[in-house]
């Protein structure tokens, strides 16, 4: 017997007992559809986690401070110096803090963030309108603000911002640009907050310290150069490697990945567990066909039928239902994460991996779990089973 014949019997079978057939591979359907959905999921969930690292800033590295006692925080001088580091590009000083903006009528509770000139390159958060905070700004302290885009949609549904007066905290200033939408990163919205200059900032909140600064390395390879430069300076400037954190690209991306990775393959896990109890459920059909067909296989060993035939024909029987399983679960798996993707936005990636995990470990169930049935049905005497009834 070859192959394509042992398929074409397999198929005969199958379709004689259609519902019990279909009964047999469900157990695999779930298992595939789980495995596919779940994985997917996940892969989409460290997909969109790389996605919103990365739009943070081009080779972005994050220093806070987080000492307590007199060494608590730099100046703004101190704080700028950290552009002469080696591998630092530029480096972003920041304070915030919540606040009640106002215009006219309208309020809302947001985030101030008082920075420099530099923050748009360093954070990737370019402006949509109007113009950016200037050194002059800094320099003289001016109540000028940049609003983010949720905050411009709060305030000004219809108005042009430009050029208009807003309260910040009972204080005046007036609207000079309006940053591009960003949407959510890390778990908080990056278009919920209001720019203005770092020295209007520590007035308004009354704060001289800078506990964050955003610092973009030169590039890539600088990265690790530049951490461990600053890692120096900072250890100088506290006498304590406690007193102050450093965080890079890399090091957010690798912990998040891990996460994700983690629960992605428990989840992948608790779907395979389906995988094997359906698995479980085609050895236990197949052994009542191989008792069913008993006197059919008595017949075949009397017509010279060898044992590798038998073996060979409920083998592929199995793996025919497994298989056949496998490709409507990853069907229905598909159709499932593409209905999430649409409907509630979340992202998910279907990739080819995920098919052919799905494809090749349904396969190896069918083989796997009719492997007994199988050889039963090869080790039959061939007398005894013509005898039955």
């Amino acid at each position: 017997m070859n192959l394509t014949q042992g398929i074409r019997l397999a198929f005969g079978a199958i379709w004689a007992n259609k519902l019990r057939s279909f009964l047999t591979m469900l157990g695999v359907i779930i298992g595939v559809f789980a495995v596919v959905a779940l994985v997917s999921l996940g892969q989409g969930a460290t997909k969109r986690v790389t996605d919103q690292v990365r739009e943070m800033g081009s080779n972005l590295i994050t220093v806070t401070i987080t000492g307590r006692g007199p060494l608590t925080s730099l100046t703004y001088e101190e704080a700028l110096e950290m552009v002469s580091r080696p591998g630092v590009q530029a480096a972003v000083p920041t304070v915030t803090g919540r606040v009640t903006v106002k215009f006219g009528t309208t309020s809302v509770e947001t985030t101030v963030e008082g920075s420099t000139p530099d923050y748009p390159s360093v954070r990737n958060h370019s402006v949509e309108e109007g113009r950016f905070l200037s050194g002059i700004d800094i320099h003289n302290r001016q109540n000028v603000a940049v609003l983010g885009a949720e905050v411009a949609d709060k305030l000004f549904s219809g108005v042009n911002p430009l050029g208009r007066e807003i309260w910040i905290n009972g204080v005046s200033f007036t609207v000079v640009g309006i940053l591009n939408k960003k949407g959510t990163s890390m778990g908080g919205s990056m278009d919920d907050k209001v720019m203005i200059p770092i020295s209007t900032a520590q007035r308004l909140l009354r704060t001289a310290g800078i506990r964050t600064i955003f610092v973009q390395a030169e590039s890539p390879d600088a990265v690790q150069w530049a951490v461990a430069s600053l890692e120096a300076s900072m250890i100088r400037r506290f006498r304590d490697a406690n007193a102050f954190r450093i965080f890079n690209q890399a090091d957010i991306l690798d912990t998040m990945n891990q996460v994700t990775g983690t629960l992605t393959m428990m989840l992948a896990g608790i779907a395979g567990i389906s995988l094997v109890v359906g698995g479980i459920g085609i050895m236990n059909i197949m052994l009542v066909s191989v008792t069913e067909r008993t006197r059919e296989i008595g017949v075949c060993k009397a017509l010279g039928a060898k044992k590798r035939d038998i073996m060979m024909q409920f083998l592929v029987e199995s793996s025919v239902i497994s298989s056949i399983g496998g490709v409507i679960g990853l069907a229905l798996g598909y159709g499932l994460i593409r209905a999430i993707s649409n409907l509630a936005g979340l992202p998910v990636v279907f990739s080819p991996q995920v098919v052919l995990v799905a494809v090749v470990f349904s396969l190896f169930v069918g083989i796997f779990f009719g492997m007994y049935p199988a050889n039963k049905a090869a080790n039959l005497n061939p007398i005894e089973a013509l005898r039955s009834e």
